[in-house]
């Protein structure tokens, strides 16, 4: 038999017949092969909630509390850089400098910089599926206002922080990094500068001024949105039935600088002096587990406060966090006489506390009748187990008094 639109049933096929035979099952194979391996496949690559995952990846280790998220919940509109899979060198997403960096400056202030997000490019060889999951796949919403596969205006770029800040993104963002700065080695560094371009502008005519390690803590720090000769002492308007409870007031916090204009003053390709700008890791570290904070969440939203600047401080507080930095007594203090500067390293928030001893040289006295504020809370929670130390604090007022506190009333006894 000559046709070949068939199988040949002769028990003696033809070579036509043979050969026809052998590419029908050579087809079939092929797609039994390809279902299978697309079912597998599909199987296999989502997680409990759908999202994609590697098959040939390690399994992600839990997200961060502070992010929400657990790895059976993880959502792609979220880059925590903490998790296992994204502990890259930050030169493998972020290069330096941006394309963009004339531009996100005004142009007399504009410096090489890291301003833009990373490429498509950083992303693809993990989350390609992620990319075209949907019209609006959430991956895209971590750098683009309307996420799209097709791209988009972007947000600003958390760099420089004060485009970004003024932002709905950037007002709500909190960063997986904090940023180490030692002040032991910044503080003579800070007061040479400071008697250097005092003595320039004094001219040698003059006597030379002395700039001291504490007057160099206000080149960079100074007492934020003071009350100053304002009548209004809060930073909100408390509400009506507030009575004497604690309401955050103007003069609270001190400001730190933000973003990369006061650093790379001195660390630039022109002084070469390290870190070099483009060495990311050499100040953001991750943030590690530090002791609680005396914050409460809900105090913000409840005072209408939404002020990036002193939500940020105020989170941070893990000492007292109702003290008030323009307080008179307290403005008339020097900064090493409560914090221990040297020590004080913003990347490992043990480092930052204020001990009770500083608070003690001036509210503990022999007895509470004297006046000592601190000697009125004590003998108050002796007397009754449900009194709250509010004078100082707002969450540790609840907790058991330290031995630390006991001590310094009983020292002064």
């Amino acid at each position: 038999m000559k046709k070949c639109f068939g199988f040949v049933r002769s028990p003696t096929m033809s070579r036509c017949g043979q050969t026809k035979f052998s590419e029908l099952r050579t087809v079939t194979v092929m797609l039994v092969l390809f279902f299978a391996a697309l079912f597998f496949g599909l199987s296999h690559t989502k997680s409990v909630s759908g999202a994609y995952q590697r098959p040939s990846m390690a399994i992600p280790t839990p997200l961060p509390a502070r992010h929400g998220l657990t790895a059976r919940t993880k959502r792609y509109s979220q880059f925590p850089h903490d998790e296992k899979a994204h502990r890259l060198n930050c030169s493998t997403c972020h290069k330096f400098p941006s394309a963009n960096w004339q531009k996100v400056r005004a142009a007399g202030n504009a410096f090489p910089d890291i301003t833009e997000y990373p490429k498509h490019e950083s992303c693809l060889d993990c989350h390609m599926q992620q990319f075209f999951k949907g019209a609006k796949p959430a991956i895209c919403s971590i750098c683009h206002v309307i996420p799209s596969p097709r791209g988009g205006p972007r947000h600003p770029f958390p760099n420089p922080r004060a485009i970004f800040d003024a932002t709905a993104k950037g007002k709500t963002a909190i960063s997986d990094f904090a940023v180490g700065f030692p002040h032991d080695t910044h503080i003579d560094i800070v007061s040479r500068e400071g008697r250097r371009r005092d003595t320039f502008a004094n001219a040698a005519w003059r006597p030379r001024r002395l700039v001291t390690g504490d007057e160099s803590c206000s080149v960079c720090h100074q007492t934020y949105k003071p009350q100053d000769k304002s009548d209004e002492e809060y930073a909100t308007r408390p509400s009506p039935d507030n009575g004497d409870g604690f309401w955050v007031k103007k003069g609270t916090f001190k400001t730190a600088p933000v973003g990369h204009a006061t650093c790379f003053t001195c660390h630039s390709a022109d002084t070469g002096i390290l870190p070099a700008p483009d060495n990311c890791a050499a100040c953001h570290k991750l943030k590690m587990n530090g002791p609680p904070t005396d914050f409460d969440p809900k105090l913000p939203a409840m005072m209408g406060i939404d002020d990036k600047i002193m939500i940020t401080s105020w989170r941070r507080r893990n000492s007292s966090a109702t003290f008030r930095h323009e307080w008179f007594s307290h403005a008339e203090l020097a900064c090493s006489a409560c914090h221990n500067v040297a020590a004080m390293n913003t990347a490992d928030p043990n480092t930052t506390g204020v001990r009770i001893s500083s608070c003690a040289a001036c509210h503990v006295t022999a007895t509470s009748e004297d006046g000592g504020a601190l000697n009125f809370e004590v003998d108050s929670r002796k007397a009754n187990s449900g009194f709250q130390c509010v004078k100082c604090h707002i969450t540790f007022g609840r907790s058991p008094i330290p031995e630390s506190h006991t001590k310094a009333v009983a020292g002064t006894k």
